[in-house]
């Protein structure tokens, strides 16, 4: 079983950038594709991005697309999120979440192909 941990939300003006990280432990990193989710008060949990087990493939929601980046660093048990010109809209709590059973360039949008899950990083961003 992996045990994920996110950091580097915060407080950043429209415009801004901000990097979020999820440090993976307790499992074999490689064997795990990778996604991001967020929830906004008030609002359902959306997918934001995935990237699969070997990091050769990804996909976005349209609302982030061009704009966010994920990538996977299997030797650091790391995902990465990379948000650039950040809207007031991207406020919510990020969750990274770690499938189990994907294989191959597979990535999925739906939440309940996720087996772990963080306990979620704040990000605000300010008009």
């Amino acid at each position: 079983q992996v045990q994920l941990v996110e950091s580097g939300g915060g407080l950043v003006q429209a415009g801004g950038s901000l990097r979020l990280s999820c440090a993976a432990s307790g499992g074999t990193f490689s064997n795990y594709a990778m996604g991001w989710f967020r929830q906004a008060p008030g609002k359902e949990r959306e997918f934001v991005t995935a990237i699969s087990r070997s990091g050769t493939a990804t996909s976005y929601a349209n609302s982030v697309k061009g704009r966010f980046t994920i990538s996977k660093d299997n030797a650091k048990n790391t995902v990465y999120l990379q948000m650039n010109s950040l809207k007031p809209e991207d406020t919510a709590v990020y969750n990274c979440a770690a499938d189990a059973a994907t294989f191959g360039i597979t990535t999925h949008t739906e939440a309940g192909y996720y087996d772990f899950w963080g306990q979620g990083t704040q990000v605000t961003v300010s008009s």
